[in-house]
């Protein structure tokens, strides 16, 4: 499979991260993969209903302009076409953060990017409703596009929105300590801005809806590639005015998300309103290009940052700016804005920070979630000028990291508390595997080592709305015929979270990973999840799935005494069998021990079904400023990175040769999983940080809405990748698991730029680092 999985066969020998544990710890092969690259299994593009019409949305070639009209009467005249509907069939605004919802699922009276949908058509076949599209005549009175959030901000005379001044969307101060006063105590100060890029998640899968209304009940059941359910079920109902008991989602295999499918779609809204309008299923399934156009990516960030420290070099203040690019709608804007504050108050101790953040209206594809959102932006300027402070005291960048890096039972400003961290521990391992203090400063002239580190939350502590309900729930029911089978709305996007639940199912149970059964998701069938966004799924359905577990356990065990003749605290269970614990352990063959599935039986024979359930709701800090409750979480998870460059002095080209990583995920679940997460999100950090940026022309127009014109990393740009699991255990986390998706995209692109800078002696704060940026500041220097 090349180079990117050259390190793939280090977590086969599972042994080394198991604690006490049997299935937890093991690596195993996600349970869907086998189906997956045979081509059994379907996704919601693949799925035919009986009756099906295709849907498509007629999307606008501008940027900013009101609607004048739209005729599509000659559209309804084509032989096949069933329906049109425009802004005027969905007036209610919908938002994945419902006090701020300000999007429609066609335009209403105006449209604010390029691509925004004004008008959607249900036809027998796609052919015929692409043509249909052709039909429609949408009149525009074309308005001035701003662009650069800069710029918007001076432009109350042009407002996206009209009820938002200067085009500020949001904004939020944030003061802990007396950072003015630190400041100035300093010993040190250094003060640089930054700017971070605009990019897609590139997943695979585009988005795809069916929507089928069923006119005899009034029922709809929509299939959807959405990570957020709950949240879809809850916007569909405000929208369609319907109650939620009379919508069902049924979210098939996903083809990655990475936080873009973490909002409803357009396709989701169309595809049901049609549906509904023409009594018959409809499906409607994204173009790229319009993944693109609707977006929700990375925010692109202009970071002003001043940081301090004393004459050790340990951090006294930091005060950051932040004016984030938020396109054209809300989306996820205000989470995300002071998710960029919230990281500030770690992996490293802070004692005094002042956060100003406005996140701007621009007519730009609106942006949102993406992996390790709110954090890579922050990281990015910050762990550069750790390296530049470094410098300043003669200090080796690992030290200054080491001097300041959090450890468990660290209580931020913010009240943001670590129950457990092993950050020091993934930098001297990172460190020392890499070789990076015999390499630093060391290497010829274009080649440079760099170092840089990160973290993220793991269970996020708080809703996207006021809701006291638990976040997660997991039911597991016990029988003859099936054995053990796990309901719980944790949408798979992926990422394996489906095999981590397995594992942790068979874990208490004492069974195999393997004869555990997980429902896939669907409301009318599944139990409540939240969803699949904050790297909260293996903590919230860990504690969850264990709860229902013991309560299984507490039924079974009692049984299993009455069997052996002994007590029932005198009874464990494992690899399929319950035991007794003084006459199994350390003897020959199988002593006073029965097996699972006879003890179900007897079970079921004298009790009936036995299904429990478990639910999970994380702690909440109190206290907390303004927007401070962003960022919150049960325990959070570490990451350190060393990225080795080899730049082409001719062209600028700068080559990623080598990345060492270490992370503290706490007990692996599954190593190999573990090790598939740091791959992917290394691979979307150097992808930012060398090769993508989503380009607009002044008129708003998007310039490279494909995968032709989107350059993104292919298996040939990817270096050599040595992903290690530091050794760790977090007892505040269910099977002492946490997060490893999210956080390892922090230290990538720094750790890259770090890199550059001992390679050639120049500091650059803008992605992507192109080879033309680098060529020249290489004859630059040859110049002086």
């Amino acid at each position: 499979m090349g180079k990117m999985y050259e390190v793939s066969n280090k977590y086969n020998n599972y042994k080394e991260y198991q604690r006490e544990f049997t299935e937890v710890g093991r690596s195993i092969p996600r349970l869907d993969g086998p189906a997956k690259v045979t081509g059994k299994v379907q996704y919601t593009d693949d799925l035919v209903l009986p009756r099906m019409a295709y849907g498509k949305i007629l999307r606008s070639p501008h940027a900013h302009a009101n609607i004048k009209s739209i005729d599509y009467s000659e559209a309804l005249k084509l032989d096949g076409v069933l329906a049109v509907i425009t802004g005027e069939d969905c007036p209610i605004p919908y938002g994945i953060v419902p006090h701020n919802a300000n999007e429609h699922a066609l335009a209403v009276g105006k449209v604010r990017n390029w691509g925004e949908g004004v008008a959607a058509v249900a036809a027998l076949d796609e052919a015929t409703a692409e043509k249909a599209l052709e039909l429609i005549k949408v009149e525009y009175e074309v308005l001035e596009a701003i662009v650069d959030p800069r710029e918007a901000v001076k432009r109350d005379d042009l407002r996206i929105h009209e009820n938002h001044p200067n085009n500020i969307a949001y904004e939020g101060t944030q003061v802990y300590g007396d950072p003015e006063k630190a400041l100035a105590e300093s010993d040190f100060i250094i003060e640089k801005e930054f700017y971070s890029s605009y990019v897609n998640h590139g997943f695979i899968e585009t988005q795809s809806a069916i929507s089928d209304y069923d006119p005899n009940t009034g029922k709809l059941h929509m299939y959807a590639t959405c990570q957020v359910p709950h949240y879809t079920h809850q916007q569909l109902a405000k929208v369609l005015e319907m109650p939620m008991n009379k919508i069902r989602i049924t979210v098939p295999l996903i083809g990655g998300g990475f936080g873009g499918k973490g909002v409803a779609s357009q396709a989701d809204f169309c595809s049901a309103l049609l549906s509904r309008k023409i009594g018959k299923p409809v499906k409607i399934t994204y173009e790229r290009s319009e993944v693109f156009a609707t977006n929700n990516g990375r925010h692109p960030c202009y970071m002003k940052f001043k940081m301090g420290f004393d004459k050790d070099g340990k951090i006294t203040a930091v005060d950051f700016n932040n004016l984030m690019d938020g396109g054209a709608y809300s989306g996820w804007g205000i989470v995300v804005l002071f998710y960029t504050a919230s990281m500030v108050h770690i992996p490293y101790m802070v004692p005094n920070v002042k956060f100003d953040g406005k996140r701007v209206f621009t007519n730009k594809p609106t942006c949102g979630a993406h992996r390790g959102l709110g954090g890579v932006q922050p990281r990015f300027a910050m762990e550069q000028m750790l390296d530049e402070a470094a410098e300043h005291f003669g200090m080796s960048p690992y030290a200054i990291r080491k001097l300041n890096a959090v450890e468990s039972g660290y209580t931020a400003k913010s009240m943001m508390y670590v129950p457990h961290s092993e950050y020091k521990k993934c930098l001297d391992e990172a460190v020392e595997k890499s070789g990076f203090l015999e390499k630093q400063g060391k290497l010829p002239y274009g080649k440079g080592i760099g170092i840089s580190g990160g973290y993220y939350i793991s269970g996020t502590s708080y809703t996207l709305y006021l809701s006291y309900k638990p976040h997660t729930v997991a039911t597991i029911k016990i029988d003859e015929e099936n054995g053990v089978t796990l309901f719980c709305g944790a949408t798979d996007i992926g990422q394996g979270v489906d095999t981590v639940m397995a594992q942790m199912a068979a874990e208490t149970l004492g069974v195999k990973t393997e004869d555990v059964k997980v429902i896939p998701r669907d409301t009318e069938i599944s139990t409540f999840d939240l969803g699949t966004f904050a790297s909260r799924l293996t903590f919230a359905t860990g504690w969850a799935i264990r709860q229902a577990a013991e309560k299984i356990n507490a039924e079974l065990f009692p049984v299993a005494a009455s069997i052996l003749k002994c007590r029932g605290d005198e009874i464990a269970v494992k690899d399929g069998y319950f035991y007794s614990i003084y006459e199994r352990e350390g003897k020959k063959g199988r002593n006073r021990e029965v097996l699972w599935t006879d003890v179900v039986t007897m079970y079921i024979e004298s009790n009936g079904p036995l299904t429990c359930s478990g639910q999970f709701t994380p702690p909440r800090r109190k206290g907390i400023q303004q927007g401070g409750n962003i960022g919150h979480s049960p325990t959070f998870g570490f990451s350190a990175q060393v990225a080795e460059v080899d730049i082409d002095l001719e062209t600028g080209k700068v080559n990623v040769v080598k990345i060492t990583e270490a992370g503290d995920c706490g007990q692996p679940i599954n190593p190999m999983s573990v090790e598939g997460q740091v791959h992917g999100s290394i691979q979307m950090g150097l992808g930012q940080a060398l090769y993508e940026e989503m380009q607009i022309a002044p008129d708003g127009r998007f310039l490279n809405p494909s995968l032709h014109d989107y350059k993104m990393p292919t298996i040939r740009d990817m270096p050599k990748i040595d992903a290690n699991i530091v050794e760790a255990y977090d007892p505040s986390a269910p099977y002492g698991g946490k997060e490893s998706g999210e956080g390892p995209i922090q230290p990538t692109a720094p750790a890259i730029f770090n890199a550059v800078y001992d390679a050639i002696g120049v500091r650059f704060t803008e992605m992507p680092l192109t080879p033309e940026k680098v060529l020249n500041a290489i004859k630059a220097q040859k110049a002086k």
